[in-house]
């Protein structure tokens, strides 16, 4: 990196408790906006950095586009990322995906896991992707999004990591050659001494990987209490909620650890998802600021001409609001199922996917460069993760949230600070896209 990952006015402080690899953008975010809310100050980077950390912070959040690469490339990664946060002293680590679980038969939940085992010298570990907060919870080992088992809620749909199977015991034996057991509600409900208890037996039986249920936060913060002294917890990231309290005498920053200097400057919003949250965010938006809408297939014709026509419809609105705040501009190439697979079929799941994520960074670029956006909103964990890149972002400070799971952050390594909000697919209220900018100064 060209610039150490400082953070301004602070003195280089006590190493970080907390190492954590995410394996997308968006989740990233998401699992550090948990820990700052409970008062871990938390910087995420993007990337492993080539550089040590010397910023004031409790946690350091490594974000990775490893989801849906190829699992051994996923398992690179994943380790050099262990070995950069071991590096800067981190004493607990933690893997974290997505809380609808997102893999395939292939992986890469369950190759990263093994390795990241291995690599730390563990017999055992937990897996619990529940996040009460956006209504994802495990039960009986069956993971539920939105009240309903997983493969019914959408998720069997998803475009690179279709969901089919809700039994998370079955999906993630698939993917290990661990033995995978439970760790039930009805022992979650006795208290961490007993969650402690279960931990002991299943190692006995030659258990690896633990599937954690999960229905509320109380339950989150038992299973917290329980892994104390694991040196490697996998989850989503509803489980960092309890493990601030586990150090919680150690730490420095718990009243400001979500404080952010104000940006001011033009506003978009980017999106790339097609989740059924995002594309109802996307239809309340519509109703409220200017939208330009990215179609694949005309990408794939005349890629040129067709960015070139997002970006006019976003300059025209800028300079029709020259000498007042107009608000943001909306470019989306989200679509409905259908519509998805149609262009699937005729271009190819890989290229219809790097076109638009292609699209949307260098929209992105010129946004920021050319037409002075400094605030911007990106949906869609490939997308965010295309959009960062694009725009030089070494690491994020993290604010408060917006909708739980996505925070108002600003930017590391960029020319000027930015303010960044990235946003998983399913995550955030219908209201997000037009309430977000009320939350950040």
């Amino acid at each position: 990196m060209a610039n150490s990952l400082s953070t301004a006015g602070e003195r280089p402080r006590a190493r970080p408790i907390l190492g954590c690899i995410a394996d997308d953008f968006t989740g990233a975010t998401d699992l550090a906006s948990q820990l700052v809310s409970a008062g871990m100050r938390t910087l995420q980077t993007i990337g492993v950095p080539d550089t040590p950390l010397e910023a004031g912070v409790d946690a350091v959040v490594v974000a990775l586009k490893s989801r849906t690469i190829p699992a051994s490339e996923a398992i690179k990664q994943s380790i050099q990322a262990l070995d950069w946060l071991r590096e800067q002293g981190c004493e607990q680590f933690y893997f974290k995906y997505c809380s609808t679980f997102d893999s395939t038969p292939a992986g890469n939940i369950g190759p990263v896991t093994e390795a990241l085992m291995d690599a730390l010298g563990t017999d055992f570990t937990v897996a619990c992707p529940a996040l009460p907060a956006n209504r994802r919870s495990v039960f009986n080992g069956y993971l539920f999004a939105n009240g309903v088992l997983l493969n019914e809620s959408g998720m069997q749909d998803h475009p690179l990591t279709p969901m089919t199977d809700a039994n998370l015991v079955r999906v993630l034996g698939a993917q290990t050659t661990r033995e995978i057991g439970l760790i039930d509600y009805a022992t979650l409900r006795q208290g961490d001494a007993a969650v402690t208890a279960r931990i002991e037996a299943l190692k006995a039986d030659g258990i690896g990987i633990a599937i954690c249920d999960a229905i509320d936060n109380e339950d989150l913060f038992v299973l917290a209490r329980a892994c104390r002294d694991l040196p490697l917890v996998t989850a989503g990231s509803g489980l960092a909620l309890g493990l601030p309290a586990n150090v919680a005498d150690r730490l420095n920053h718990r009243q400001d650890a979500a404080r952010l200097e104000p940006i001011a400057g033009r506003e978009a919003v980017l999106s790339g998802s097609c989740s059924r949250a995002t594309l109802a965010q996307i239809d309340h938006a519509k109703q409220h600021m200017p939208s330009f809408h990215l179609d694949a297939q005309a990408l794939h014709d005349d890629y040129a001409s067709v960015v070139d026509a997002a970006l006019a419809c976003a300059e025209a609105h800028f300079q029709a609001h020259a000498d007042d705040d107009g608000g943001p501009v909306l470019i989306y190439a989200s679509a409905a199922p259908e519509e998805v697979r149609q262009a699937q079929q005729r271009l190819g799941v890989q290229e219809a996917g790097e076109l638009v994520e292609r699209a949307l960074a260098d929209i992105a670029s010129e946004l920021v460069s050319r037409l002075g956006v400094r605030r911007l909103l990106v949906a869609g964990g490939e997308t965010s993760g295309a959009v960062v890149s694009a725009l030089g972002v070494q690491g994020l400070r993290i604010g408060e949230s917006i909708d739980p799971g996505v925070p108002w952050t600003t930017t590391l390594g960029t020319e000027a600070p930015l303010a960044l909000a990235l946003k998983s697919g399913n995550f955030g209220a219908t209201d997000f896209m037009t309430k977000a900018w009320k939350l950040m100064p």
